[in-house]
């Protein structure tokens, strides 16, 4: 009996050491595979590539992972959630390779912005040159929303405090079974529960799946 038991302990010491961490790799390949990744809601929004910038410079949603938002005319409201976006959102993940932030506002607000950047840069200690904006008539920033097909609306300045996650290739990412609302198009930056919840958790995810597609990419060059 007892040359029994030991053969048992010796069974189940070496079941734990080679069959657990095999299941747990098993459950979490499959949770990589099928729940790390957040959902498409448009298949594709309009390009910023042709607009004018702050400096002159050239930016495109395509080929970056992009935080959008719509500024309009209406900087005054927007200065509050800049500072939301800049302390829960950008400080955590601006060192990612080609994640940018991009606010889209109305002509004649270049000052004003540079302003905004001066004030966010206090005490910031953070590097804020991936904080990109585009400047186009208010024609123009509205056909630009409605490529987002989405259930937010524009106020009369062309503004909302609502921002969106635009991929690489120029998909809206966001959530399609979200328990308050059903289909979640973007965040609201005047919610600090918001973006420390739901945004960072849905950033997290996406810079995640691009990891793992970096890694699957660079192993299949490598054979």
């Amino acid at each position: 009996m007892s040359v029994n038991k030991e053969a048992f302990k010796k069974f189940l010491v070496l079941g734990i050491l080679f069959v657990f961490p095999l299941v747990i790799y098993l459950f979490f390949a499959s949770g990589i595979n099928n729940f790390a990744r957040l959902p498409i809601l448009t298949e594709e929004v309009n390009d910023i590539k042709d607009w004018s910038t702050l400096r002159g410079e050239n930016h495109q949603f395509d080929t970056k992972i992009s935080i959008v938002g719509f500024w309009g005319n209406d900087l005054e409201l927007r200065k509050a959630d800049a500072f939301n976006l800049n302390q829960k959102i950008y400080k955590r993940f601006y060192q990612f390779d080609d994640f940018q932030f991009v606010m889209v506002v109305e002509n004649g607000q270049e000052e004003t912005i540079k302003q905004i950047l001066t004030e966010l840069q206090k005490g910031a200690a953070t590097d804020l040159s991936k904080w990109k904006f585009v400047f186009g008539s208010q024609e123009e920033i509205q056909v630009l929303f409605d490529s987002f097909q989405t259930d937010v609306q524009l106020n009369a300045q062309k503004s909302t405090s609502t921002v969106f996650i635009v991929d690489r290739a120029k998909k809206l990412r966001g959530r399609d079974d979200d328990e308050e609302v059903g289909t979640l198009y973007g965040y609201n930056t005047t919610s600090v529960a918001e973006l420390n919840k739901k945004m960072t958790d849905d950033v997290k995810v996406i810079l995640a799946e691009y990891r793992l597609a970096l890694k699957k990419n660079n192993s299949n060059r490598s054979k």
